[in-house]
């Protein structure tokens, strides 16, 4: 999509803001108060300045909206509020430094934040570099010249991704198979039992079968459920899953990636979604028709107005939903021996990580996960290949003692030993038997291994006939 032109290139005291500004997502609203405020599909977007008041000038934070209204046009809105909030974190470091209210972003005070961060943390300042590069290419007061160029003069690494991942980490990272096994037991009992109601069962079994986001879950329709009947006769269950990383933000529900589930989910998934249809159907208090139904309707009414997903869970509340749903089925992890704290983020990486396992590519695990690129899915198949390697090391620990007692012959009994004849050669170890029985004998007239007779590295091991 081509960039929108930059909006000034004059001073700020002869600026003045417009009064409408049109998001990327189609959303309008007043740059000029204090408060934005927009709903971007089911996100609501709140940038509120007032929280710059303490530790920026009036002027600094009129010049501040100039570059944050071109990322409003010409990025998504979460792009807007995450930068706000980098850029007050990186005021309020500033200020207190100093003393007072930041004026003016210059390349000392940069300097002096760059070198409160760690190298895990410097990501915070490279998040805002190509802010202030913006800032200042438009031609808005407020970022000096010798601050873009720190900026451009400094290698800053970004956030690092995929460390639950590669570290397997018990809390935070991938399911093991035994776990995951587990809590779909776990969860089937629980439904079973009547203990958790059924739009909460298949949203928590979507969440173990498809590993997609929350907002995926959350723009779900029950149109998007469907039954298809192939020419052999046989039925699939397929979903179409939203999009939401490509193209405009209010083309999300333009561009579908079809899934197919089990059968046994499906069915009830297709038996659900017409049930939810029939209640915005019949039901009078509904102001959308039946073929616009979320598939997971808001438990709890509410007054925000959502254009396109009326009624409909925000993303939020599924993560929340999700976590909750898990967490009652109380199932015990192998790994830490308490209770699996699940998320809609974990069965993502569950997902991928059990692709990689059977051997798949990260062309196939980036379609799984919605990626337009292999760029970010290196990590699942890199994990699994140190996770081969871990295990390879661990089984080796146990296999060298059998492999070193096999690398030589194997003989039914003493006497078709080489040195048969000669006692010296017997070979005992009374970790295995402290009656100091023979295992084997030494063919050779050197010694096996370093400590004579007290080491288990026959090279003919002692294997008598039943």
């Amino acid at each position: 999509m081509p960039e929108k032109p930059a909006i000034t290139s004059q001073p700020l005291g002869s600026l003045t803001l417009p009064h409408t500004v049109k998001a990327l997502s189609g959303a309008v609203f007043d740059p000029r108060t204090k408060r934005w405020t927009f709903h971007d599909g089911l996100h609501s977007i709140s940038v509120n300045f007032e929280r710059l008041r303490e530790c920026a000038t009036d002027e600094l934070i009129a010049a501040a909206k100039f570059p944050l209204m071109w990322y409003a046009e010409n990025a998504e809105a979460m792009t807007v509020v995450n930068l706000f909030d980098h850029f007050r974190r990186l005021l309020e470091s500033i200020s207190a430094a100093q003393g007072r209210p930041v004026s003016i972003i210059d390349a000392p005070p940069l300097a002096s934040f760059r070198a409160s961060l760690t190298k895990e943390t410097e990501w915070k300042l490279g998040a805002l570099s190509a802010f202030f590069k913006k800032w200042e290419g438009l031609g808005v007061l407020g970022v000096t010249k010798s601050a873009v160029h720190f900026l451009k003069s400094i290698r800053l690494k970004g956030n690092r991704k995929g460390t639950a991942v590669l570290t397997m980490d018990p809390l935070k990272g991938p399911l093991t198979e035994i776990e995951r096994s587990a809590t779909q037991v776990a969860l089937n009992d629980a439904f079973a039992a009547k203990t958790i109601a059924l739009d909460d069962y298949l949203l928590a079994w979507l969440c173990l079968l498809l590993g997609q986001r929350n907002i995926q879950y959350a723009m779900l329709k029950v149109g998007d459920v469907r039954e298809i009947t192939k020419a052999d006769g046989a039925t699939e269950y397929v979903l179409r899953v939203p999009r939401v990383k490509q193209g405009r933000a209010e083309a999300r529900r333009e561009q579908f990636k079809e899934r197919l589930i089990t059968p046994s989910i499906g069915k009830m998934l297709i038996d659900y979604a017409s049930s939810v249809r029939t209640r915005f159907g019949d039901g009078d208090e509904f102001t959308i028709g039946p073929s616009q139904a979320p598939l997971f309707p808001q438990k709890k009414t509410t007054k925000k107005v959502r254009p396109g997903f009326q009624q409909h869970t925000s993303p939020k509340e599924i993560g929340n939903r999700v976590r909750s749903v898990f967490e009652a089925l109380r199932v015990y992890s192998e790994r830490t021996g308490e209770h699996i704290k699940i998320t809609s983020k974990r069965l993502r990486h569950t997902v991928a990580t059990s692709a990689a396992r059977e051997g798949h590519g990260e062309l196939i695990i980036a379609e799984l996960l919605d990626h337009s690129d292999t760029q970010n899915v290196g990590i699942y198949v890199k994990a699994t290949l140190e996770i081969i390697e871990r295990i390879d090391r661990a089984v080796a620990l146990r296999m060298a003692p059998l492999a070193h007692a096999f690398a030589g012959a194997v003989i039914i009994s003493e006497s078709a030993a080489t040195r048969g004849d000669d006692t010296t050669s017997r070979i005992v170890d009374p970790r295995f038997d402290e009656t100091m029985k023979p295992m084997g004998n030494c063919g050779r007239d050197g010694p096996c291994g370093f400590m004579g007779h007290l080491r288990i590295k026959p090279d003919e091991v002692l294997f008598p006939e039943d």
